[in-house]
């Protein structure tokens, strides 16, 4: 398979293809109690440590002697990565005392804190209690880390920590203006993901265009192999794969519109494209049966027992799936195959942002040090050891070499050097969680590929979400600068 199709020859494009056959018909969030529990500020604490001298090797100016208080998230990367970067602090600091804890209840135990006036100095703020980001930025709880994102960073002071990142880890962090909030550690690559071993059974490569995707899956269908399957009760997986093809197909600005909550984003021809597209999927019994009813961990399940070709994801997908993957499965990502050669950007566009994020408190007694284990954390031997342990990136750029990395890994990074400038980092399921899950996700595009919607009954019903979201006065509204 290739990016060869008939349809070159024809004078007709996917597009018009599409538009003839549409006779066919076509990760837990906080209440927001925490927004009126948090108390309001304004800057920082009149508690915080006196700020040291700065120098070449203290460049954030860290009070030498001061405490550090840092609270991580005890989840799927554990906290041993964190562990060995709070040691490298303890020897540049050898007179402060650097208290650990790990914790899988963030809100509940932190939120006291933050009433307090007393929070840590770092905080991996994740999990199924993560503190609502937003809120924390509307309500002015966290420290604007641009002075660490400005500083140099740890292995070469000639580079700031900025200029060490991977393509929209800072924008991640970003809410409103130039601001930094959030640091993101992780590092992580959505799209289409699938078994190499089993694409080879079939005698077939990745399809780089929707004719290709379709021929193959015609031909995993009379091998009794469906070409998708995806987390049905959960179907705001399907944008993992689904955003960047229609960013591929007419540009990011689409998606720029979509998460501005612009009038009639939805309503863009690329959209159209894109879902008559999946659209043509369901239609014709491309989907594994069953899909709609099942979890994430059952679709995956399903898929790594070869009963499906494809499945939208993230690259948490290795760890989470591990216990029934074969060991022969050689499991691979790859950017969303193209519509036709009317795409505006290439092959190789996809969805790429940073993941556990990581907050500095405004009101921390020690934001200085809490920003400096942040850059450690930043260094090629910190990064390293934390893709060592988790086998996920981080959000250093680089930190991989030497290391030998699973096939899952090492598609993720061969995905992302060829896309090279083409990541695209929508923010709607940061900057609007309730509107990306529960309304676009699953009342629009989950409806719509469980077949009880048309596209253009999907894109008006999530067109109509979006309007009433950006009319929402109750709710924070952002744009992309």
């Amino acid at each position: 398979m290739g990016s060869t199709s008939a349809h070159k020859n024809e004078g007709l494009g996917r597009r018009d293809l599409i538009k003839r056959s549409a006779a066919l018909g076509l990760i837990t969030v906080p209440t927001m109690s925490f927004l009126s529990a948090c108390a309001s500020s304004d800057g920082g604490s009149d508690d915080q440590v006196e700020k040291g001298k700065t120098s070449a090797k203290n460049p954030l100016g860290v009070n030498e002697t001061a405490a550090l208080d840092v609270v991580i998230f005890d989840g799927g990367f554990g906290q041993q990565y964190a562990i060995d970067a709070e040691k490298k602090y303890t020897t540049a600091f050898p007179k402060a005392k650097v208290k650990h804890s790990a914790t899988q209840k963030i809100q509940s135990q932190l939120q006291p804190r933050f009433n307090g006036g007393t929070p840590p100095d770092l905080i991996d703020n994740s999990g199924a209690e993560q503190m609502d980001m937003g809120v924390l930025v509307g309500k002015k709880q966290l420290m604007d880390l641009t002075a660490l994102m400005d500083a140099p960073s740890f292995d070469d002071p000639n580079k700031k920590v900025r200029d060490t990142l991977r393509p929209g880890v800072l924008e991640m962090g970003q809410f409103d203006g130039d601001p930094v909030w959030i640091m993101y550690y992780a590092y992580t690559v959505y799209g289409v993901w699938y078994s190499q071993t089993n694409l080879e059974k079939l005698d077939a490569e990745y399809p780089e265009d929707w004719d290709a995707m379709l021929a193959l899956c015609a031909k995993a269908k009379k091998q009794g192999v469906a070409g998708w399957t995806y987390p049905g009760k959960y179907p705001y997986y399907l944008p993992f794969s689904l955003y960047p093809f229609i960013a591929k197909i007419g540009g990011r600005e689409v998606l720029d519109k979509i998460d501005n909550l612009e009038p009639n984003a939805w309503k863009d021809p690329a959209v159209k494209a894109a879902f008559e597209a999946y659209y043509e999927l369901q239609q014709k019994g491309y989907i594994l049966k069953g899909t709609p009813g099942l979890t994430h961990i059952q679709s995956q399940t399903e898929w790594t027992k070869g009963k499906a070709l494809f499945i939208p994801n993230g690259s948490w997908v290795e760890n989470e799936a591990a216990p029934t993957t074969p060991k022969d499965f050689k499991m691979m990502v790859a950017a969303p195959s193209g519509l036709d050669s009317s795409d505006k950007l290439p092959f190789g566009t996809i969805w790429a942002s940073g993941g556990e994020p990581f907050i500095v408190p405004a009101k921390a007694k020690n934001p200085q040090g809490g920003m400096e284990q942040l850059r450690i954390m930043l260094s090629e031997e910190s990064s390293k050891n934390f893709t060592k342990q988790v086998k996920s990136l981080s959000a250093f750029n680089g930190g991989t070499d030497g290391l030998t990395l699973s096939t899952a890994m090492q598609a993720g990074v061969d995905a992302l050097k060829k896309a090279g400038d083409n990541v695209v980092n929508p923010r709607m399921q940061d900057w609007y969680v309730k509107l990306q899950k529960e309304q676009i996700g699953t009342a629009g595009i989950g409806e719509m590929m469980a077949g009880r919607l048309t596209p253009a009954e999907a894109i008006k019903k999530i067109q109509g979400y979006a309007d009433a979201a950006a009319k929402d006065q109750s709710i924070k509204h952002y744009r992309h600068q």
